[in-house]
């Protein structure tokens, strides 16, 4: 069982076109299709504390940009899923195992 917490983003693609979103401090890359929504599950440490954000102790800081998305996930890795929580790609910066994310 993970000991720290997790958090939740969803990303929802309401363009036309794809939407490029990517992944920080990873610089890892992925396409929104259309309609796509795409969850990004990061993990604190057992303190439960989020590193990394410009303003207090918060999990994402987000940066959006006419047809892309930066998203900063301020814990220890992370992983996309969709909102049914099947992971997308093999993004799994170190995650514990999916059924232990809740």
């Amino acid at each position: 069982m993970f000991a720290g917490g997790s958090a939740r983003l969803l990303v929802t693609n309401d363009g036309e076109v794809p939407l490029e979103l990517t992944v920080e401090p990873w610089a890892d890359t992925y396409q929104i299709q259309r309609q796509q929504t795409c969850v990004v599950v990061t993990h604190s440490p057992a303190d439960r504390s989020w590193s990394g954000t410009q303003r207090g102790d918060e999990p994402f800081q987000i940066v959006h940009r006419r047809d892309s998305v930066t998203v900063w996930a301020n814990g220890q890795c992370f992983h996309l899923t969709d909102t049914a929580g099947h992971v997308i790609d093999a993004a799994d910066r170190q995650c514990p195992a999916q059924d232990a994310v809740s």
